[in-house]
């Protein structure tokens, strides 16, 4: 019992709420259902979770601000937001404060159990990834994995968990090509070739951060046709 997985599931719609419960608990999670926002941060603060599914459209404080102040105060939980908003702003919204996935309602109860799964095994490839040597430094730059914590030619700033994967795939990676398909199948679990997108922009934000001339790079190199090779020679 003590080995299961804890969810915060956060959820103000009654039926809905009730049903994914029960169908998370019936996959062996250990469940703690809240439907505001201010419930949803005094549980988070109280207890401990290993993910978080949010709605966006709760009482007293929205989804995005829960999001954001979890994100401040743990870098690296995963936060997968469920939301009837499907438009392209409020996906960039989210994936700029910092959440891991956005499925939009009505979404199909298997893909979000597939969801889940795969946010808490990436979630333990990370860690394991991280515990040998947290500290990584190429260039100017010194990348502190652990508490997702960087300095850059360019200042001190801190990096979203996606951010950190991302770079750390590369950097495992590091003088061989990795497509975006790959990327977006083992960080994002994606498989949907639109949404490409999604890559090229981590990947432009990554390179603004730690690359001395962003439209001349010489970490995070593309490879035409093939995707982005990770480079610290």
């Amino acid at each position: 019992m003590g080995n299961r997985n804890r969810i915060l599931l956060v959820e103000d719609e009654e039926t809905l709420a009730v049903g994914l419960e029960y169908n998370l608990k019936k996959e062996g999670y250990a469940v703690t259902r809240v439907s505001d926002g201010k419930k949803a941060l005094e549980s988070f603060r109280t207890k401990s979770f290993d993910l978080i599914l949010l709605d966006i459209m709760i009482p007293f404080v929205d989804g995005f601000e829960v999001a954001r102040r979890i994100r401040e105060e743990s870098p690296q939980m995963p936060i997968l937001v469920l939301s009837a908003r499907s438009r392209a702003k409020d996906r960039i919204k989210g994936l700029e404060i910092g959440v891991d996935d956005y499925l939009v309602k009505p979404f199909h109860l298997k893909e979000l159990l597939l969801r889940v799964a795969g946010m808490l095994k990436r979630k333990k490839w990370y860690r394991s990834s991280v515990e040998k040597s947290p500290v990584y430094r190429f260039g100017a730059n010194t990348i502190n994995f652990g508490d997702l914590t960087a300095r850059s030619g360019k200042g001190v700033l801190r990096l979203t968990f996606h951010e950190a994967m991302v770079l750390k795939y590369l950097m495992d990676r590091r003088g061989k090509v990795v497509s975006r398909r790959e990327l977006l199948e083992n960080i994002w679990q994606i498989h949907a070739e639109v949404e490409t997108r999604t890559v090229d922009a981590f990947i432009v934000r990554l390179r603004k951060y730690f690359e001395p001339n962003p439209e001349k790079p010489v970490f995070i190199k593309s490879i035409r046709s093939a995707g982005y090779l990770f480079t610290d020679a």
